[in-house]
């Protein structure tokens, strides 16, 4: 695994996330570490398609920001990345007032590109997470 910069916090997210786009879409860190990342979405109107469901762009705007941060947790010092390659497979359909949650694993750590698993699961009414989407993507380090 890539060396960590534990400057990547889950409260430097809290900074700089407001006025960008994951941020304007109430994206929130929740978790932060070496081994994991986990961020939610609170599913509003502005992440629905006109059907009433949340818009694939949306899933990946959720999955994209968690495997970001996973990936700068693990940046090499004074480098940035940007994503190269990205799949998403949907499982499941979110709806209004649903809280979907990504949780990044990263695969892959090389001094080119990192790969990271994002799962975002929706919370189901009886506590349990739902899977909805499963996001695959290429981080190129610049």
């Amino acid at each position: 695994m890539a060396a960590s910069n534990p400057a990547i916090t889950v409260d430097a997210s809290a900074e700089v996330l407001p006025g960008t786009f994951p941020g304007g879409l109430g994206i929130e860190l929740l978790e932060l570490t070496d081994e994991t990342v986990r961020g939610r979405m609170r599913v509003d109107g502005r992440h629905l398609h006109p059907g009433g469901y949340v818009h694939g762009g949306s899933r990946v705007a959720l999955a994209d920001t968690v495997a970001a941060w996973g990936t700068m947790r693990h940046l090499p010092p004074d480098r940035g990345f940007t994503t190269a390659e990205l799949k998403i497979n949907v499982l499941g359909a979110g709806r209004l007032g649903d809280e979907l949650i990504g949780v990044g694993e990263l695969l892959h750590a090389g001094s080119r590109t990192q790969v990271w698993e994002v799962r975002v699961y929706r919370s189901a009414d009886d506590g349990t997470e739902r899977p909805v989407a499963n996001f695959v993507c290429t981080q190129m380090i610049l």
